[in-house]
């Protein structure tokens, strides 16, 4: 068996790693291949992941670069393909839903290769975000669709979805090996937990002992904020940056906020000619465990990263997200997580809040369900 894994931004990375590592560990006689677009190709953004992570190395690195969505992604589409042509594997994995979620899927239906999404069924019901196209699409060409919640079923549930294991919950590891033997016609939908969350539970104690960047930027413990700041709907609006640092400024009166900036922002805030509010500390983009470091120090986090509201989440920090909408709804019902027109200077926990993104085992479901014979 040959399996192809497509990333190709910071976030996608992270997701692959627990997936690929029980491949590895549970099924050596499968072909474990990953490819990387190069849709993220700034080295804190890519290369650093697979130094800090332990990630097995791409075969392939397709160079594609930034770009117009429709220009990035025909990219994608051209030289996934024809990597798929050259080593004919029998299931394509793909993550998220970046350009390189959408472009990897497209050239493997057209190539009718199988396809396993993982991080399937979110939604944000906004047909303005290039992401929320980005992972209906993919859904909709996927035959195993792994997601990390029980409403993410749901949704995939109300789009017509037939074969949802388990009534949407969680499915138990002990038990998912009999799934793969039901001879199921058409996509299996699947809630094995979210891949984020297996990755974090190695990763608090590997940023505990090896990140030094609390001292690097003298920083103490809950004494800043952190911000951080990349998606196009925010990014390519002057009038819109301006408002979110505004936003922000306003909400951390007390405190510093410390802000690794995203190539993507940098630019728009030279092109911009944006002046930063003082409290806003304008940094160079840090490496996984750096930003685990800073996050789980932070007394409060602002961020329209989805990655990050769930680690916020696991980590109990408080935070604040810049978008109008969330797919991550579980943590805003939580009351750690606020979106920026709803927050009224403080956040409302849950005494009941529980844990709703799995057990730390998503990656060896997902592992399961697709290598076992």
């Amino acid at each position: 068996m040959k399996i192809i894994h497509i990333v190709g931004a910071r976030p996608q990375f992270i997701k692959c790693l627990p997936v690929q590592k029980a491949i590895i560990s549970l099924y050596p006689y499968v072909e474990d291949i990953l490819v990387h677009t190069g849709q993220h190709y700034d080295y804190m953004l890519s290369e650093v992941f697979f130094n800090d992570l332990g990630l097995k190395s791409p075969k392939y690195h397709l160079g594609v670069g930034s770009g117009f969505h429709g220009e990035q992604t025909g990219k994608i589409i051209e030289r996934v393909e024809r990597i798929l042509k050259q080593e004919k594997p029998d299931m394509v994995i793909v993550y998220g839903d970046t350009n390189s979620t959408l472009g990897g899927a497209l050239a493997a239906s057209k190539l009718h290769i199988p396809i396993a999404h993982v991080e399937a069924g979110l939604r944000s019901f906004n047909r303005y975000m290039p992401e929320e196209i980005n992972r209906v699409l993919t859904d909709h060409m996927s035959s195993y669709l792994f997601c990390p919640t029980q409403r993410a079923t749901l949704n995939l549930k109300n789009e017509g979805f037939l074969n949802i294991l388990n009534n949407g919950k969680l499915v138990d590891s002990k038990d998912i090996l009999g799934f793969s033997n039901l001879g199921l016609e058409g996509p299996i939908v699947v809630n094995v937990g979210d891949v984020m969350y297996d990755v974090i539970l190695d990763a608090i104690e590997i940023a505990k002992k090896n990140s030094r960047i609390l001292s690097y930027l003298k920083l103490n413990a809950k004494e800043y904020h952190l911000l951080t700041l990349h998606r196009q709907e925010n990014t390519d609006n002057r009038m819109k940056l301006l408002e979110l640092f505004h936003f922000v400024s306003e909400a951390s009166t007390t405190k510093k906020i410390i802000f690794p900036a995203h190539p993507r922002t940098r630019k728009a805030i030279d092109q911009f000619d944006i002046n930063l509010p003082q409290s806003i500390i304008l940094i160079d983009p840090i490496g996984y465990f750096d930003m685990l470091l800073l996050l789980m120090n932070s007394s409060m986090v602002f961020t329209d990263s989805g990655g990050l509201q769930k680690e916020a989440y696991w980590l109990k920090v408080p935070c604040i997200t810049l978008r109008d909408e969330t797919e991550w709804i579980e943590t805003v019902e939580s009351g750690w997580n606020v979106l920026y027109k709803d927050y009224k200077g403080f956040h409302k926990f849950s005494e009941n809040c529980k844990n709703l993104y799995g057990d730390g085992k998503a990656g060896l479901r997902i592992a399961q369900l697709l290598c076992y014979k």
